[in-house]
Order: C-alpha cells, then sequence, then structure tokens
C-alpha cells in the first residue's frame, strides 16, 4: 500500500471536515465521568448496545459514589447485555472506588493517571482525553487501525504505531476531530468486510480505492 502524500493527507481530512464540521462520539453521557464508564464499556460492543444499558444505568448511578452504592450486583443488573459484563463491572467498581481514593471523585486529565485505573488501557484514556478535555489524541481502535492501514493514511503494524503516525501526519488544524471522522467513516463507509468505495468522498485519496476500482 502507498502512503498518502501530504496534499492527499489534506483532501481527506478537509473533505471529511466538510461532510461533518463537528463530529462527535455516538455513545451517550452528560458528564466526564459518564463517558469514561460508557468508554469502558464499550469494549468489544456496539456504542448502540452501550447506550442501551447507560441510558438507565446512569440514571442511578451518574457519579463514582452513587456506582459504588449501587453494588457489584447491581451493576451487572444494569449491564449484563453487554458483553464481558463481569470483568466490566469488577474493573468499573474498582475505578470508581480509585477515582474517590486518589482524585476527590473526579476523573484526572492526565494519561497515566488514567491509565492507572482498572479497565482503562491507552485507547480509552485517548478517548477521554480527547472528548472530555479537548486534548489532540487518537484513539486508535479496529476502525482507526484498519483505515491507516488500508488507505495508507498512517500504514503501522500495531495500534500504537498507527497512532504514532497519525500524530505526525495528521495536519494540527484537524487533529482534535480526526479520531471521531476516522471512526464514522471505518464505521459506515470503510467497512471492514466491504468497503463502500463506490460512495467514499475521500476516494480520490486513497490507494485502496484506485486498486478496488481497477
Amino acid at each position: 500500500m502507498t502512503t498518502m502524500n501530504a496534499a492527499q493527507v489534506e483532501s481527506f481530512f478537509a473533505t471529511l471536515k466538510a461532510a461533518n464540521p463537528h463530529p462527535s462520539s455516538e455513545l451517550q453521557y452528560a458528564s466526564v465521568f459518564e463517558l469514561l464508564a460508557a468508554v469502558l464499556l464499550s469494549a468489544q460492543a456496539t456504542d448502540v448496545g452501550v447506550n442501551k444499558a447507560t441510558r438507565r444505568l446512569f440514571v442511578v448511578a451518574p457519579s463514582p459514589q452513587k456506582m459504588l452504592a449501587l453494588g457489584e450486583a447491581g451493576l451487572i443488573e444494569h449491564i449484563k447485555t453487554i458483553g464481558l459484563f463481569r470483568s466490566k463491572a469488577r474493573h468499573l467498581m474498582e475505578t470508581c472506588r480509585l477515582l474517590i481514593e486518589r482524585h476527590g471523585g473526579r476523573v484526572p486529565r492526565d494519561r497515566a493517571a488514567l491509565e492507572a485505573l482498572p479497565g482503562v488501557g491507552r485507547k480509552t484514556a485517548n478517548v477521554v482525553l480527547n472528548v472530555a478535555f479537548g486534548e489532540p489524541t487518537l484513539a486508535v481502535d479496529t476502525h482507526i487501525f484498519r483505515i491507516g492501514n488500508r488507505t495508507g493514511l498512517a500504514p503501522g503494524k500495531t495500534p500504537l504505531d498507527v497512532e504514532l503516525k497519525l500524530l505526525k501526519r495528521v495536519p494540527p488544524h484537524y487533529l482534535h476531530d480526526a479520531h471521531h471522522w476516522l471512526i464514522l467513516h471505518g464505521r459506515y463507509v470503510c467497512q471492514a468486510r466491504k468497503p463502500r468505495c463506490g460512495e467514499c468522498a475521500v476516494a480520490a485519496a486513497c490507494g485502496y480505492a484506485d486498486k478496488a476500482a481497477a
């Protein structure tokens, strides 16, 4: 796969921005804590499935203190429709305890502190830093990893490889929203099994689309 040149990268993001100037997460939340909880629950699950569960959960447990009061069994009742719900419940309860003990019940704006929370890895920390705090981070999920490699935008063998290349290659004026644009593009257009190249607005900048059309 040929790596995109700078002009193609600029065109790629300019096109995505024109189509969706103010992208946002499809997870539903009303606070930084709810965002953290929703992202933690979203691992290997769909945003639709997470939203369905958290719509009821966040009414009764919108804070670390109320989540702890709910208890692990009570939490499981709310999230049992989500994959890996038992381990996620355990991690979320421990995360709530640590947020109270170490951070006064607030979600920290610090990568190391976030990654020290159970069930919170680099990807989850990047989402929280970007969405809640406006940091120019890129959380590389399966969609972004696929797009980085398939299009030639930022080829890499691991999610971290792709993330570090994206941080170098995405023009600074697009970095804040690049995470959302790429996820949405991967979710609805550049899909895993059958990319919709014929409907893709950024196909002109994509090496894969050229091959698919040949």
